[in-house]
């Protein structure tokens, strides 16, 4: 066990890891955030902020020499980083277990060997490859295979000319061409898993997309109980596979005849688990930090049908004109919980806030939820 009072260390200073320093601090340690920008959400609470590039060796050794545990808060932290700070304290999630997670082919062939199934695909490392495209991945879309997330680095595809303008069109880097599902639903698990091996899931989330973002999640999932126990069962799999310790989101989409596929892995703490902050016993960040001090887990029953909602940098603006969202009238709506993220520049697309509404039935939930989202101008939730 680390003691309160030592150092704990995020690299990432977004809101995810804004959100891990309250927690941790909750808890009675000291964070300190390693992240090159000045006005950082998660500096701006941290006890203590290195600004310097996620690589930078001198910056990473003196993290190393003031924490006696660090953590990420987004996936795309260089591997080699997690492994300089692994020689001189511990680091989790451990730098192999990034590294997957930071590639699609990687992933989807851990995931195959844990069982799982995935779309048909195939991989485009190179221009020859265009040539062997099959076309019954058609339509499909192609992803790029590293640094891609919230839609980004993705293009649809329907004709077998338009791969390569995609592929062109993401800078002619390897990609995953994915077939085109009919997906019935979105969900994830969040998985958290000690050094001791010790793991837990929280209940299955259902998330609805707008513009390939998280635009808001449902808790319990509106999924078969079976399929639920299925889609934690395969997610603490992938957990123990990948010896992995921290806080773990697995994506799975639901087919027509209840058949779940898998989708991506997020190393780190998720969107779609926000409402355990206000839904659950313990949330995901509290597990965050129990994990790294090495804790014993909390639980991660849920209190509360509940209903996130995304607050996008989009509704700080009408007509390219600032204005503020009715947060007000929001906040007035029983049941709804607003989070802000500290973030001094809204901009369309960036991630400024979120809402949770609980209620005592998840048909009331989603109601109050139409509430805010007729309130904020937000597409209802299906």
């Amino acid at each position: 066990m680390i003691y309160p009072g030592e150092w704990l260390g995020v690299l990432g200073g977004g809101q995810l890891g804004r959100m891990f320093c309250m927690a941790a601090q909750s808890l009675g340690y000291r964070v300190c955030v390693l992240d090159p920008a000045a006005d950082s959400p998660a500096g701006a609470v941290a006890d203590r902020q290195i600004r310097a590039d996620y690589a930078d060796a001198g910056a990473l050794a003196q993290l190393a020499g003031l924490c006696k545990a660090v953590t990420t808060e987004f996936e795309n932290v260089p591997a080699d980083s997690l492994e300089q700070l692994a020689r001189d304290c511990a680091v989790s999630p451990r730098a192999e277990a990034a590294a997957i997670a930071q590639d699609r082919r990687r992933e989807k062939r851990f995931a195959q060997d844990c069982g799982l199934s995935v779309a048909p695909h195939q991989v485009i490392a190179e221009a020859a490859d265009l040539a062997r495209v099959e076309a019954s991945l058609l339509p499909g879309v192609l992803k790029s295979a590293r640094l891609g997330y919230d839609g980004k680095g993705q293009v649809r595809v329907d004709q077998p000319a338009g791969v390569r303008q995609a592929w062109e069109r993401l800078g002619e880097v390897p990609c995953v061409l994915e077939k085109w599902l009919p997906i019935a639903s979105e969900v994830s698990v969040i998985v958290c898993r000690g050094r001791d091996g010790r793991s837990g899931t929280f209940p299955v989330a259902e998330n609805q997309h707008r513009g390939g973002i998280l635009a808001a999640t449902i808790a319990p999932a509106r999924i078969d109980a079976a399929l639920q126990r299925g889609a934690r069962a395969a997610a603490t799999t992938m957990a123990e596979r990948l010896d992995y310790v921290g806080v773990l989101c697995v994506e799975f989409f639901v087919l027509p005849g209840l058949q779940l596929v898998f989708n991506e892995i997020a190393p780190r703490p998720h969107n779609s688990g926000h409402y355990t902050i206000d839904a659950c016993v313990t949330s995901q960040f509290d597990q965050q930090a129990r994990i790294l001090a090495e804790l014993p887990l909390g639980q991660t029953r849920q209190l509360a049908p509940a209903v996130m909602l995304n607050l996008l940098g989009d509704l700080w603006f009408d007509q390219d004109r600032l204005r503020l969202p009715r947060l007000d009238a929001v906040a007035a709506i029983a049941g709804a919980c607003p989070h802000l993220y500290g973030k001094l520049e809204a901009r369309p697309g960036r991630k400024m806030g979120h809402v949770t509404v609980v209620a005592p039935s998840l048909s009331e939930a989603l109601a109050r939820a139409g509430q805010a989202c007729a309130i904020l101008g937000l597409e209802p939730v299906r």
